[in-house]
């Protein structure tokens, strides 16, 4: 049931992403940033990096692994990925104002849109996989 609900949310990211609402099309201000200037991302970025969706991720991928000992590779990948994405979420934070500077404000849009579809397509994926445990799990009869 994790798998299906924390796809449902990860789908509705992903929409989000992809197809913004006119009050939140772009994530970069339409006014340039002077020196003084700040431009707080917790509130926008915490609930992303860390919210329901990251983690209803992880468990949803971690509950396809059925034995932890003979299954180690599923395991170690997963660390893996949660290991290359931090690295990774570390470092487009510290050289945001380069990567800003350099794809400019399309660049972010086009990028936001992409991650936007590849979320909502994990969240899908996800779903599904939830919905055909629990069609084999309780309305197909089982053998013994």
């Amino acid at each position: 049931m994790v798998r299906i609900v924390g796809g449902i949310i990860l789908m509705r990211i992903g929409f989000a992403l992809f197809m913004p609402s006119s009050d939140t099309a772009s994530i970069i201000p339409k006014a340039p940033i002077g020196a003084g200037d700040t431009v707080a991302f917790v509130p926008l970025a915490m609930p992303l990096m860390f919210g329901p969706g990251a983690i209803a991720t992880v468990l949803g991928m971690a509950s396809l692994v059925r034995h932890p000992f003979t299954e180690f590779p599923s395991l170690a990948a997963i660390a893996a990925a949660i290991l290359l994405t931090m690295i990774i979420t570390y470092l487009i934070l510290v050289y945001a104002d380069a990567v800003l500077r350099y794809i400019g404000p399309h660049g972010i849009d086009a990028a936001t849109r992409i991650v936007g579809f590849f979320v909502a397509a994990i969240g899908v994926g996800l779903i599904f996989d939830g919905v055909m445990e629990a069609i084999q799990t309780h309305l197909l009869p089982r053998t013994n």
